[in-house]
């Protein structure tokens, strides 16, 4: 396994949503879909990220790690 950037959480309301870089480029999505289905992960790719979550991941993301992670999600 690749080492690990950092971890990015854009939870709303009560569902968890973590988002976790690495520096292979590989992102991996840890999140809860509903009340029954919590801790749901997922492998992803820069182009199956929606702009919105992309936005709030750079609005979320440490200010020192914000260009190495707008690179992988291929960020404007």
């Amino acid at each position: 396994m690749e080492k690990e950037i950092c971890t990015i959480s854009i939870t709303s309301d009560s569902f968890g949503d973590n988002y976790t870089f690495y520096e292979d480029q590989t992102i991996k999505r840890n999140y809860d879909s509903d009340s029954l289905h919590s801790d749901v992960t997922e492998w992803l790719k820069n182009d199956q990220i929606s702009s919105q979550s992309k936005d709030k991941l750079i609005r979320n993301c440490p200010e020192e790690l914000k260009e190495k992670i707008m690179i992988i999600l291929n960020y404007p």
